[in-house]
């Protein structure tokens, strides 16, 4: 009684401290915490070894940057049918930690082999390869999780903040790489991010138990807690329920444009970068600045301004952040192709992205069945965006070998950045439409046994 009494209080300053930033309530506030506690872990794991993948990734030359991509996309083919039968047959309470391990396990791998010093470019290629997937899974997953967890209207108030949290692991990931990977390694590194990975399985299990309503948890006692029953269907059911929803046909399509862009400026910048920096020391150290200025703009933009804008100006909005700085970036740097100017542009459109957008993009997932926020997602973050990749990592190496320079693919981007546009505010009716059916008792028989936070 003595330990719930003080954790209550605990609570209630909290709340009253985050109330200044975040419109939250006083029963979301655990929650929220914990949302905010999950994502840090997850992204602190990631970008300890982020600047890694970039700089491996340019071992062998820009030029072969394509073929990291498919072979990306290929491993994500591989992947995904493997996590639908998981999920098919496990609920999320148990599939959700066993995934984050599994990942875990595959760092420490690598940590022995960058000890041994196995075939440089082979683990190094290997590597870039594993971690775009691993970024991918498990942030789809966190994404999943806080769709089901939260409804529309929460998703719209608080997704911002609970962003925030993984930036400031993307802000601390990088840190601890700049300052320990000379002095204690990278295998030391590989370690640190298999720690994290195990904090976020525990943050998630709190979370979980947090966000159940009494009844709920009765539920749970019963052995009957819809959040402890496995969601069906075969290894391939979230293509299925892909292709029978315009509106996740939708996402899908605002994810390739996503996908496309940030592939091309990416290819871009791995041929500035090429050329002004002689050795991979200097690359990762350029790539970690990057980083820790995105991350601290859009720690500033998540505590202050992205669940306020969300809420105010609306999804569509906010979405359409995206295709205008990706447009803005193009445009830039077909007239200074220099790093100072990538520097600049990736910071403002990756900080756009990760406060803003990405929130947003989120929230259109809270008016979707569970089925659909764990399977449909994951192919969607997966292997939508990673086949994307793949596609326009090919795309750009032809346009690059007609000469083409980066002006004309500027002048090819712009029509599709009026669709991105468009596209932007169809989303955003759709999931208004959807979420004021819900609110009227009219969302889809699956999603009527959706948890959402007291």
């Amino acid at each position: 009684m003595f330990h719930d009494a003080r954790h209550a209080r605990r609570l209630a300053f909290a709340h009253r401290l985050l109330v200044r930033a975040v419109d939250v309530r006083p029963q979301e506030t655990a929650a929220l915490l914990l949302g905010f506690a999950y994502f840090f872990c997850l992204l602190c794991a990631y970008y300890l070894l982020r600047p890694l993948r970039d700089a491996m990734g340019l071992v062998g030359g820009a030029g072969q940057l394509q073929w990291l991509f498919t072979a990306t996309f290929v491993a994500m083919l591989a992947l995904v049918p493997v996590f639908g039968a998981i999920a098919a047959r496990w609920p999320p309470r148990r599939f959700v930690p066993f995934v984050y391990r599994f990942f875990a396990l595959n760092i420490l791998v690598f940590a022995a082999l960058f000890g041994a010093g196995v075939q440089e470019l082979v683990v190094s290629r290997v590597f870039f390869v594993w971690l775009s997937v691993f970024n991918l899974f498990v942030i789809s997953i966190f994404w999943s999780v806080m769709a089901d967890h939260f409804s529309s209207e929460q998703g719209k108030r608080l997704f911002g903040f609970i962003a925030a949290g993984g930036t400031a692991g993307a802000l601390a990931g990088p840190a601890l790489a700049a300052g320990l990977s000379l002095s204690l390694g990278i295998p030391f590194l590989a370690v640190i991010a298999a720690l994290l990975l195990e904090a976020a399985v525990r943050s998630y299990r709190r979370l979980a138990d947090e966000a159940r309503a009494p009844t709920e948890r009765q539920e749970a006692a019963r052995g009957t807690d819809p959040h402890g029953t496995r969601l069906g269907g075969g290894m391939f059911a979230g293509i299925s329920l892909i292709l029978r929803e315009r509106y996740l046909l939708g996402i899908v399509l605002y994810l390739l444009l996503h996908a496309t862009a940030s592939t091309f400026l990416y290819f871009q910048q791995g041929r500035i970068v090429e050329v002004s920096f002689a050795d991979t020391a200097a690359r990762t150290r350029f790539f970690a600045v990057v980083d820790l200025a995105v991350s601290a703009l859009a720690l500033l933009l998540q505590m202050f301004v992205a669940g306020r804008l969300i809420r105010c100006a609306g999804i569509a909005v906010a979405l359409m952040l995206l295709p205008l700085t990706g447009l803005l970036a193009f445009s830039a740097l077909a007239v200074w192709p220099f790093v100072a100017v990538l520097g600049a542009v990736q910071v403002l459109r990756r900080g756009l992205d990760y406060a803003i957008v990405r929130p947003a993009r989120e929230a259109l997932f809270t008016v979707v069945g569970r089925a659909a926020k764990y399977k449909a997602k994951n192919v969607i973050d997966t292997v939508v965006y990673r086949g994307g990749d793949a596609a326009s990592g090919w795309l750009f190496a032809g346009l690059a070998a007609t000469g083409i320079g980066f002006a004309g693919m500027t002048a090819v981007f712009a029509p599709f950045g009026a669709l991105w546009v468009w596209l932007s505010v169809w989303l955003a009716r759709r999931q208004d439409a959807r979420a004021r059916a819900s609110d009227n008792g009219f969302q889809e028989r699956e999603a009527s046994h959706e948890g959402r936070i007291a």
